[in-house]
């Protein structure tokens, strides 16, 4: 049985066709395109010079991603809920997106991806990181990833990627267009 050489590194913009490749095979059609990527590649750059995002390949395929705004670097909008947050907006990272390849799932691939970017993130002075978990992903395993990882859950949003559907072309797979599924906010405490 071949045990697959996996490699982690960060995110540089040649890595752009591969990403939105994977991004788009598991979160649907038009979830990135070149332009919100070359902008999240941005929001990812600290002002120390950090990269939240990360990569992760397997036998020199792409095998995962994770794209991760820095503080300051993120909206605010109505499916926050600042109240209820231990630590202050420009204290947190937001985990933006992460996508696994199919084949390697259940490999541990997300869960150090996301210990990557943690690593970076603690590195610009974040003490947690906000997420917003698709609930309707395959068996909620967004959300049971995200909860084993010690995520907590703040509150429910529905039809948080509603507008993307509607205005910018992005096509949900689970609701085969228009998007009506729920995020799950979710905090994540680094200390």
């Amino acid at each position: 049985m071949h045990t697959p050489r996996l490699l982690f590194r960060p995110l540089t913009e040649a890595d752009f066709a591969e990403v939105l490749a994977l991004g788009n095979k598991v979160h649907g059609e038009n979830y990135l395109n070149p332009e919100n990527l070359a902008d999240y590649y941005e929001r990812g750059q600290t002002e120390n010079g950090r990269n939240l995002h990360w990569l992760a390949f397997s036998d020199d395929k792409l095998a995962g991603i994770r794209l991760t705004f820095a503080p300051g670097k993120w909206d605010v909008d109505q499916y926050c809920t600042p109240s209820a947050w231990p630590f202050a907006a420009e204290e947190l990272c937001y985990f933006k997106c992460s996508a696994v390849d199919y084949d390697v799932q259940g490999a541990g691939i997300g869960r150090s991806l996301l210990m990557h970017s943690i690593v970076e993130a603690q590195g610009a002075r974040c003490k947690g990181g906000l997420a917003h978990i698709w609930r309707q992903s395959p068996n909620n395993s967004a959300f049971e990833y995200f909860t084993r990882c010690g995520g907590e859950l703040i509150a429910d949003h529905g039809k948080r990627w509603l507008q993307a559907s509607l205005e910018d072309g992005y096509y949900c797979p689970v609701c085969d267009g228009d998007c009506y599924c729920t995020a799950a906010e979710m905090l994540l405490r680094f200390t």
